[in-house]
């Protein structure tokens, strides 16, 4: 039987940083399914839609092939076959992601390659509803978390060492915009699970968050022998 750990929680909490150590560290397969809606905003962008025509976004949802593979170690994303993953992390691709995200069409055509996945292998998956809707039996769910002045700091010192120009204070505008869409959206919303262990990342290293996780994992590892 498979081993799942879902990781959710806002954006900038680390959910990412924190899924890809823990998967490297237990030899999981890490499952960033951030980065499959990214793909799908990506392809909405790319076709000009507006992201509040539900229509349009489900159609085109509809006929979109989104996959994880790894080259050198590192995970790819493919949209319809090519590798998108360098055009992922924008600001502008990561709105559309959260604004088409609560769309059902949108959720159907991408939970049922990480279910399946999951159900094959051991995962570790990380983003908003894994423990709620994507997998609901994980052995261990984490919820991460932090302020969204922390969090606004890291995208900002993210973008800053790629050499790319940032507003702070616009930053954390979106980043309580996205909080907000993402926790009241109607389908899957972003929520902690009953069963979820929270952890606050603000005053935490990396390498602390890993050791928590880690420490939680052991546990839970030795209930289910």
């Amino acid at each position: 039987m498979s081993f799942n750990i879902a990781i959710d929680g806002p954006a900038g909490a680390g959910k990412s940083t924190i899924a890809k150590k823990i998967a490297a560290e237990l030899s999981f397969i890490y499952v960033d399914t951030g980065a499959m809606y990214r793909a799908m905003g990506l392809l909405f962008l790319r076709k000009g839609i507006d992201p509040k025509n539900a229509a349009a976004i489900e159609e085109a949802a509809e006929e979109a092939h989104v996959t994880i593979g790894y080259e050198n170690g590192e995970q790819q994303v493919y949209l319809n076959g090519e590798n998108v993953t360098a055009s992922l992390r924008t600001e502008t691709v990561g709105n559309m992601a959260s604004a088409t995200s609560v769309y059902p069409g949108v959720r159907r055509q991408l939970t049922v390659l990480q279910k399946d996945l999951a159900a094959k292998q051991d995962v570790v998956m990380d983003g908003r509803d894994i423990g709620t809707a994507v997998l609901p039996n994980a052995q261990l769910k984490i919820y991460l978390t932090a302020s969204s002045h922390v969090r606004a700091v890291r995208r900002y010192e993210e973008l800053k060492a790629k050499g790319m120009e940032s507003d702070l204070s616009v930053i954390e505008a979106d980043i309580i915009e996205r909080d907000h869409r993402d926790m009241t959206r109607e389908v899957s919303p972003l929520c902690k699970a009953e069963d979820a262990v929270e952890v606050d990342t603000s005053g935490l290293t990396i390498d602390q968050v890993v050791d928590v996780v880690r420490r939680l994992y052991q546990e839970r590892a030795e209930v289910s022998v």
